[in-house]
């Protein structure tokens, strides 16, 4: 009975969030403070609800019930525990139950964590989230019910596909969908304050800390799925510009002008407009990434299903929430002033420009995940759009974006003298420049070294991200008396979490720069006992033997890499096949290091003694892993910082006591 009480726990959930989606609205309309006080409970009752039914599928699929088809269709008597655990969010009936109880928990956590709020605005938010709950929940219950039986109950299930029985993917969809629904409570304060029609300051202090942990989650969740194709997929690359990779892309940028917009709002009570806007963008862009994934419109490896009724759902209720929160923008947004003044020489003026920047890359991502989409609807027929043309209009936009990241912390706010950044600029352009022409000379030089403007361009980049990162921090660390220790003991959280994010993204150039400009890349045969030399390594193939997994056959190759006579490492990459749907999987072996990964991937049998193979040696490959955890750990750190809270709590009294909202404290 264990699915039906998942099924029941889904109606009562669905029950709950659709009084949590009216009663506290019209409360907080009329007025009503007993209606009003129904959202904080109803809230958390709806997540109970919500988890128990995920906990009714999670037992489902450890226990292997093959008369659930959503089971039966994912998982297997052999398949390790783990990833009968992880096969709960490997389908796409799954996937959207997480997707749900991702959005309770959120909902949880506003609801228990907003009791400083005012009573009318904290009642709106809420029943924003309860009814995005409504709308999702019928979705599970009419098109996607992952607990639906099959009459009789299968022998044994299909199994999990091979791509997703991978450590990464137990974490990654997680992640990812932490940060897709995190964006629904800056969605969710932007249309209460819309609601309300008190746009001030006052709600973006509230949502920026919610929108730094939503955005931080997005930043792990991507990270894992690169990593994930980089290991997994056997071709040696991390991003393809692949609609699905898109489509998590596009609410990191519209999430990363939101970041910067609302510290405006927050500090000098501008870009209102512009803040409610991205907030409304990024939340829509993660609905958008959910019917691209699930609508059945898009061929990709990170694609669920293939249902256009689900589709068609998923496009009416992005088309009713989008559209109606553009309405109501519309509405209200003119009666919004414009916030304080500032000049052409300021910060807000650089994180205005940041915010351009940012919004159009994602319009032209967005352009190139729709456009053949909407060619092959038209009959226009059926075409590609590759990286050529992301990375001809992507890059040209990133670049000033980074260029004014070193500059904007240097800015004072609302006006600064070209002269008060005359010795920064000196300091961060000179030690660039020497970084650059440093790596110039130290790395390797020839017709094969990868060498080109562009690259050189990256690296100068790069070193100006670091370097313009580091004088910032410098000058704030420094002190008359040499203290600066102490001076690092008070500089607050936030300030740590943007030079570690801004540090990060400084060695995630440097990587990009140097793995994509200086890789090498060999597919040739492997014969025991053969070596073959590539970019100065020596690979032998020892042996292949046969081994058996817990759910695969596997043919397993002992690869010895040695330079210049000494050994470096042996790898072990593989050939599956696993047994359930008879599916081919070659898993790389990867040696990382800080300065280069070597990387092997076994392709097929040419005979007994020879294989064909890909090897690959990418330098500084690791710094763009590490690079994107700086920018997570930023984001974090960021969040951690008590003022956040202590400011909430000072805007609740200011209110009480009829006092702008607008604190005049400066948070960098």
């Amino acid at each position: 009975m264990i699915p039906e009480v998942g099924v029941f726990a889904l109606v009562l959930a669905l029950l709950v969030a659709l009084v949590q989606a009216t009663l506290p609205l019209a409360g907080a309309h009329w007025n009503v403070a007993r209606w009003m006080r129904i959202a904080r409970p109803a809230a958390v009752l709806q997540g109970l609800f919500a988890w128990l039914s995920f906990g009714c599928l999670a037992a489902s699929f450890l226990a292997g019930d093959f008369s659930v088809l959503y089971v039966a269709g994912n998982s297997h008597s052999e398949l390790p525990a783990v990833y009968r655990f992880a096969a709960v969010w490997g389908g796409h009936e799954g996937s959207m139950l997480l997707w749900q109880c991702l959005l309770s928990g959120w909902t949880v956590a506003v609801a228990l964590c907003s009791r400083q709020l005012p009573q009318a605005y904290a009642a709106r938010v809420l029943s924003v989230m309860g009814f995005l709950s409504v709308g999702l929940i019928l979705f599970l219950l009419l098109l996607s019910n992952p607990f639906e039986r099959l009459i009789p109950a299968a022998a044994e299930g299909r199994d999990l596909n091979p791509l997703l029985q991978d450590p990464g993917m137990v974490l990654h969809p997680p992640l990812l969908y932490m940060g897709y629904v995190g964006f629904s409570v800056a969605f969710a304060f932007g249309i209460a304050a819309l609601l309300s029609g008190e746009l001030n300051a006052a709600w973006a202090r509230w949502s920026r800390p919610w929108t730094l942990a939503a955005w931080s989650f997005l930043t792990l969740g991507i990270l894992l799925g690169s990593a994930w194709a980089y290991y997994v997929l056997g071709w040696g690359g991390w991003w393809f510009w692949d609609p699905v990779e898109n489509a998590s892309f596009m609410p990191w940028l519209v999430g990363t002008a939101l970041i910067h917009s609302l510290i405006v709002t927050d500090q000098r009570g501008a870009f209102r407009s512009w803040t409610v806007l991205l907030a409304i963008a990024a939340f829509s862009l993660s609905l958008l990434g959910t019917f691209l994934v699930r609508s059945g419109v898009l061929t990709s490896v990170h694609a669920f299903a293939v249902d256009p009724g689900r589709g068609l759902y998923i496009l009416c209720f992005m088309v009713l929430v989008v559209g109606g929160s553009l309405l109501l923008f519309a509405l209200r947004a003119p009666g919004v002033g414009l916030g304080g003044w500032f000049a052409m020489l300021s910060r807000e003026s650089l994180l205005l420009v940041n915010n351009v920047l940012f919004s159009v890359a994602a319009a032209a991502v967005l352009i190139g995940t729709l456009y053949p989409l909407l060619l092959d609807v038209l009959n226009g027929g059926k075409i590609s759009v590759g990286p050529p043309y992301f990375e001809a209009v992507f890059v040209p936009l990133m670049v000033p974006a980074l260029v004014l990241m070193g500059i904007g912390p240097m800015v004072r706010w609302k006006r600064s003298a070209p002269v008060e950044l005359r010795t920064q600029l000196r300091w961060a352009l000179g030690t660039s420049g020497i970084t650059a022409l440093a790596l110039a000379w130290l790395l390797p030089t020839g017709p094969d070294a990868g060498w080109t403007p562009l690259s050189a361009f990256g690296l100068l980049l790069a070193a100006w991200c670091v370097w313009s990162t580091l004088v910032q921090a410098g000058k704030r660390l420094s002190a008359v008396d040499g203290n600066w220790r102490l001076r690092a003991s008070r500089q607050p959280l936030s300030w740590w979490g943007m030079i570690a994010a801004h540090f990060g993204i400084g060695l995630f150039v440097f990587g990009v720069t140097l793995a994509t400009g200086f890789e090498t890349k060999r597919e040739l045969t492997l014969a025991v006992g053969e070596p073959v030399a590539v970019a100065g390594y020596e690979f032998r193939l020892d042996s292949v033997r046969e081994v058996a997994g817990p759910n695969y056959e596997a043919h397993r190759a002992h690869v010895q890499v040695r330079r210049d006579g000494t050994h470096v490492v042996d790898l072990f990459p593989e050939k599956r096949r696993y047994r359930a749907q008879e599916m081919p999987l070659s898993q790389a072996s990867i040696d990382t290091g800080l300065l280069r990964d070597l990387f092997v991937a076994l392709g097929d049998p040419v005979d007994e003694r020879t294989w064909t193979a890909r090897i690959q040696i990418k330098p500084f490959m690791g710094w763009i892993w590490i690079g994107c955890v700086l920018m997570a750990l930023g984001g974090l750190l960021a969040l951690a910082d008590r003022r956040y809270r202590a400011a909430a709590r000072t805007s609740r009294v200011r209110e009480g006591a009829g006092a702008p909202a607008c604190s005049p404290e400066v948070i960098g």
